[in-house]
């Protein structure tokens, strides 16, 4: 499926970094873009470029983290021939090849201290010096680098250069999670399962169940949107019945009877929107004499709810209504209970 370049959401949160990243996008200046995974900082830097000056210009993507620490240099600044073993000609870095457009630097966080050093001075002097040469270059390159990181945390600890940090962080673009997104889940859900839907020749969108929507809410996204269209169009591609609303979502695509065990902790189970949502099961009370009979009603409530949990496979909005709890109370006797992990 083509390459994902839409901005999707309504949410004040989200359109609020969408706007200081249009702000940005005119000056001439180094902007960082931070981040969860599946957020979308490669959409908002690629936004960073497109309306800017530079949008009829250059556009080089390097992700930091998909290269080694002994090749990070030779991609971003180049090498000549002979400069080190395998080098049998001499090749142009990132810098060179983005020269008068915009560098994207994804991962930023894993550069090495001796990559953020030559790194500094190319953003601080506008120049470069290929690996085994003495000659610098002069390039004219915006950075917009990405991580999902909190880089002053990474100073203290020593792990990232101050001086770096202090020019690349012009402007500072933080994406809100999902999770943290207030109505957008449906809105984005609905568009990944209409494109997946017309995919597949449905001849309408028969929309989502109940449950299904339930589910949709009540889980965390750690992978947030990226990991949201995955579970869409995984969902509607399994369903069986166009004509009905697609009311069955899968979270864990390796949740299987026939998994490899698993070594050392034991995995969260798949979280299944069809997952039973009648009334709880009896729990047994405490038998014997009571001593304390507020420490004997909490233990039993948390007993109620972890089976709860358990039996609704770990789904926060099933198990509020197979209780008879609104989301926001089981929430909170979950917190209570220390069982909100």
């Amino acid at each position: 499926m083509e390459r994902e370049t839409q901005f999707i959401g309504q949410s004040a949160a989200f359109q609020d970094a969408v706007e200081r990243a249009s702000l940005a996008a005119a000056l001439d200046r180094p902007v960082l873009v931070i981040g969860e995974r599946g957020t979308g900082k490669e959409l908002i830097a690629e936004r960073l470029h497109r309306l800017s000056a530079r949008w009829d210009r250059p556009y080089a993507i390097m992700n930091c983290a998909a290269m080694p620490e002994t090749l990070i240099e030779s991609e971003l600044f180049g090498h000549e021939a002979g400069a080190f073993t395998g080098a049998t000609r001499t090749r142009a870095g990132r810098f060179e090849e983005a020269d008068g457009g915009t560098l994207f630097l994804d991962e930023l966080a894993t550069m090495s201290m001796g990559a953020q050093e030559r790194l500094l001075r190319a953003v601080e002097y506008g120049e470069v010096t290929r690996v085994g040469s003495s000659r610098p270059i002069r390039v004219d390159v915006r950075i917009v680098a990405a991580t999902n990181e909190h880089l002053p945390a990474l100073v203290d600890a020593g792990r990232f250069r101050a001086d770096l940090l202090d020019r690349l962080s012009f402007e500072v673009i933080t994406l809100p999670p999902l999770r943290a997104r207030e109505g957008d889940i449906e809105v984005l859900a609905t568009y990944f399962g209409q494109r997946m839907a017309a995919v597949l020749g449905w001849d309408e969108w028969p929309g989502f169940g109940p449950r299904a929507l339930a589910a949709m809410e009540g889980h965390d996204w750690p992978g947030n949107v990226r990991e949201l269209r995955n579970v869409i169009e995984r969902a509607i591609y399994r369903w069986a019945d166009p004509s009905k609303p697609v009311d069955a979502l899968s979270f864990d695509p390796f949740a299987s009877p026939w998994q490899p065990a698993v070594r050392g902790p034991a995995a969260k189970t798949d979280t299944l929107a069809a997952a039973p949502a009648g009334p709880a099961p009896a729990t047994s009370a405490p038998s014997g004499p009571v001593s304390d009979l507020r420490a004997a009603v909490d233990g039993y409530e948390r007993q109620i709810l972890a089976d709860t949990m358990a039996r609704c496979r770990f789904n926060q909005k099933v198990a509020a209504e197979a209780l008879g709890l609104s989301y926001d109370q089981i929430r909170h006797a979950l917190k209570k209970h220390g069982l909100n992990q």
